[in-house]
């Protein structure tokens, strides 16, 4: 049965139908999970262009496993969520000595330049603060706080338990809260 674009089908169909030779179902299946996992990739390495070949071979390991998925045993997304992560472990492990100021901007898509400079900054401080975490901890908090992944999934994309998810993201914010802190009023938050 070829895919139908019109209805919603689950990632896992569509991979089933991409290795029974379904181009139009793996067209789908890229177009829903690429912007996720590069968003994903971006979070963790803070560059776009390292972010881009993460979720390229991410995306070019799924193929290749298609034909051996086994249904039922994970979800498309968490496979490829780990399959990230440690791309972007090991990304990390190779180029320790990446300067923060080397990193290049996010791009803005805010109405106003005023509004664009004080997303940039908060964007920036943000992705400063993440990087500064320890790796593990940082990996938590994005996928909780910014992809929204549940704490079991994570723990399935990590690799741990449900409590060291739980720990590492109130450990990682509790670091970003210290570190973002004194920031408040350069970056535009008042108690109002």
């Amino acid at each position: 049965m070829p895919f139908d674009a019109s209805t919603k089908v689950a990632d896992e169909t569509l991979l089933v139908l991409y290795a029974n030779g379904d181009a139009d179902a793996a067209r789908e299946l890229t177009l829903r999970l690429t912007p996720r996992i590069m968003g994903h990739a971006y979070r963790i390495l803070g560059n776009q262009a390292e972010a881009e070949d993460v979720a390229q071979e991410a995306m070019l390991r799924l193929w290749r496993v298609a034909r051996d998925w086994r249904q039922g045993e994970a979800q498309v997304t968490t496979w490829l969520y780990r399959v990230v992560a440690n791309l972007c472990t090991d990304r990390l492990r190779r180029s320790r000595s990446v300067a923060l100021d080397e990193i290049p901007e996010p791009e803005d898509g805010a109405s106003g330049p005023v509004d664009g400079m004080q997303e940039q900054a908060r964007s920036s401080a943000l992705q400063g603060a993440l990087n500064r975490l320890p790796e593990r901890q940082r990996q938590a908090v994005v996928l909780r706080h910014i992809e929204e992944l549940g704490n079991p999934e994570i723990a399935a994309i990590m690799g741990v338990s449900v409590e060291a998810v739980e720990s590492l993201v109130a450990r990682g914010k509790r670091a970003l809260t210290a570190d973002l802190q004194g920031r408040r009023e350069d970056l535009g938050y008042t108690d109002d």
